[in-house]
């Protein structure tokens, strides 16, 4: 059985478009998240000697962590499919084309895309393109 969702390239560029997650967000590496971490998370990645937590920059600041990058949160609002090939590395591609960096976030139906904030118009322009 296939994962739901598309997985023609084509269709998914053409169709592609970007909302934003209101807020500014941060990467924090802990080795045990406490459960107010954990609670204000909008995703966590287990990496075995640590777990990778992303959360709005003003709960990491209230936990007592610095925040080393100011992220802007995009979803892919086109409904990938977790088997569709090649979507990721377009994006990456037209985001790299313009110097700006992005760390990619799979859903199950959605694509996400932390950008740094001060350039979040710019991508959004440039994905959309």
């Amino acid at each position: 059985m296939s994962a739901p969702g598309e997985t023609d390239l084509e269709k998914m560029l053409r169709t592609l478009s970007v909302d934003r997650r209101p807020g500014v967000f941060t990467y924090l590496a802990v080795k045990e998240p406490s459960r107010t971490l954990l609670d204000v998370a909008q995703a966590t990645v287990n990496e075995g000697e640590l777990t990778t937590v992303i959360l709005p920059i003003e709960a990491a600041e209230r936990a007592g962590h610095n925040v080393i990058v100011r992220l802007a949160w995009l979803t892919l609002t086109v409904r990938s499919s977790l088997e569709a090939v090649g979507l990721t590395a377009a994006v990456s591609e037209r985001l790299t084309d313009v110097g700006i960096s992005c760390n990619v976030l799979a859903g199950y139906h959605h694509d996400h895309l932390l950008v740094p904030v001060e350039r979040v118009d710019e991508a959004i322009v440039v994905l959309t393109a």
